[in-house]
């Protein structure tokens, strides 16, 4: 590593202190620490001067340090405060630490609407998120907090639930505010989940408390507040979308009008569709946006040649998701369960019992407020008992994405990435069109890591068809099914 170092050990400094190790690294910038009371970040000219014109880090700030040909700027950071990377994985060591981030996080927002932070050196002294403009895709403020607080663990500050249960050291007040000191929403049940002990006291820290200077707020957002800001996006998938909105997110965040009028939970759906026309993906966005337990059944976790084996596993599912209610239960390949048991391809009176169990299982699933979401590629065979009213309400048909929905989820994908001005959508549309939309997902990674690869600043043209020729060329791949199959011949 020790050709890495911009510094030698023993560098002495304008201060007089010395360099001891380096702590972190990046293309552009490195952070030393020293034998003085201060550690050192050491930038390349190119990205201070970045820094200076997006008002982010005045270059007065700024000090320069020559070593052998080179001449770095250097900006110097008294140790009682933190200089990291944020992507160093370490979570703060106290509620202090942590309302200090999310302040830096919301006045470093305001300087730009394009950068993304994920990759950002965090300057506590200076209350800054300093981005370094790697060419890698925006990752979303709320999920940059997220990942901090919970020292490197990639989860959005939506997720209220669960970022709760990954820091039990906080109170859920606490972690309410800090939320709240980013700028973001709290859900409405936040103040139902504080009355939640932490595991632990937080540790306690000497840095002085930036509460006023971000204005907190002690209440937590009102459930109307909240609730308006509930609305779910799917990018390539407007009419699914919209269903989930309208069917799903609404009657979550708004029960009590709807209960009003006799509404007290969302029906059982049903997705079906050909393979790869982005059922799963759907449901995993939603799933995540709801921040529910979720809970899955599909062949590989609860079949069994067994007899009543399966039928136990499902219904020790369904316990478990009434127990932990409100939550989500998702059936996959449901026609591994649920073919109609009149057909031949049934398995005697294991498969009916099969069914007998989601027929009675499911109603009452919905009742203790278990969001069911079943996924098929063959609904023609599922057992009619099943699909009708009252069970799943709703049977949505996916299918393989148009120009429209191709753009919009390419369209979403590029806005997240600095691209070339001269870079033609048009082109990689006609390419992708008829293709699934995680065709399309991997086509604009994968020219993103081309184009990181040749040491490109921008996502060009030249990247983008290098990844569509990879896809093209790519072998079809066959469909693997895992569990219970059936034998046509």
């Amino acid at each position: 590593m020790a050709k890495d170092l911009w510094l030698p050990k023993g560098f002495e400094l304008s201060d007089g202190s010395k360099i001891r190790s380096l702590l972190y690294s990046g293309d552009e910038w490195q952070i030393f620490d020293t034998n003085g009371a201060n550690n050192i970040l050491l930038v390349r000219p190119e990205l201070a001067r970045k820094w200076d014109e997006f008002d982010f880090l005045n270059e007065s700030l700024l000090g320069d340090v020559a070593c052998g040909s080179e001449t770095f700027r250097s900006l110097s950071s008294h140790k009682k405060y933190t200089l990291t990377a944020i992507e160093n994985g370490k979570s703060p060591e106290s509620k202090i630490d942590a309302l200090s981030f999310a302040f830096a996080l919301k006045e470093s927002r305001k300087l730009s609407e394009e950068a993304s932070f994920h990759d950002a050196l965090y300057v506590e002294q200076y209350s800054r998120l300093l981005p370094t403009w790697t060419l890698t895709p925006y990752v979303d403020d709320e999920v940059v907090l997220g990942t901090y607080i919970t020292g490197g663990v990639i989860i959005s500050t939506q997720s209220f639930r669960r970022l709760t249960n990954l820091t039990g050291w906080m109170p859920v007040g606490d972690l309410a505010e800090i939320i709240k000191t980013a700028g973001f929403n709290v859900p409405a049940d936040a103040d139902s989940l504080a009355k939640r002990k932490p595991a632990s006291q937080p540790m306690t820290g000497s840095k002085a408390s930036i509460s006023e200077a971000a204005g907190k707020n002690d209440q937590l957002e009102s459930p109307e507040k909240s609730a308006e800001a509930k609305v779910f996006k799917l990018p390539g998938r407007p009419q699914l979308e919209e269903f989930f909105n309208e069917h799903v997110i609404d009657i979550i965040f708004n029960a009590q009008k709807y209960q009003a009028l006799g509404v007290d939970f969302p029906s059982a759906i049903v997705l079906h569709g050909p393979p790869g026309c982005g059922k799963t993906f759907a449901v995993e966005r939603l799933v995540e946006f709801i921040d529910w337990p979720s809970y899955s059944i599909d062949s590989n976790s609860v079949g069994s040649p067994y007899i009543h084996e399966t039928s136990k596993k499902i219904s020790e599912i369904f316990d478990k998701a009434i127990d932990g209610a409100p939550s989500v239960v998702v059936i996959d390949e449901m026609e591994s369960f649920l073919s109609d048991r009149r057909s031949g391809s049934s398995s005697g009176l294991h498969h009916v019992e099969e069914v007998a169990e989601f027929l009675r299982r499911i109603p009452e699933a919905i009742k203790s407020k278990v969001l069911i979401i079943a996924m098929t590629n063959l609904i023609e065979i599922i057992d009619p008992a099943i699909l009708r009213r009252g069970r799943f309400d709703h049977i949505i048909e996916v299918g393989m994405p148009s120009r429209e929905e191709v753009a919009s989820l390419v369209n979403s994908l590029l806005a997240k990435l600095p691209k070339s001005d001269k870079l033609d959508v048009t082109k990689i549309l006609d390419a992708l069109t008829g293709k699934a939309l995680s065709d399309s997902a991997f086509a604009i990674r994968e020219a993103a890591r081309l184009a990181a690869k040749a040491g490109k600043a921008v996502l060009d043209q030249e990247s983008i068809e290098a990844a569509l020729n990879s896809l093209s060329k790519a072998p079809e791949r066959k469909s693997k099914r895992i569990g219970f199959v059936w034998d046509d011949k």
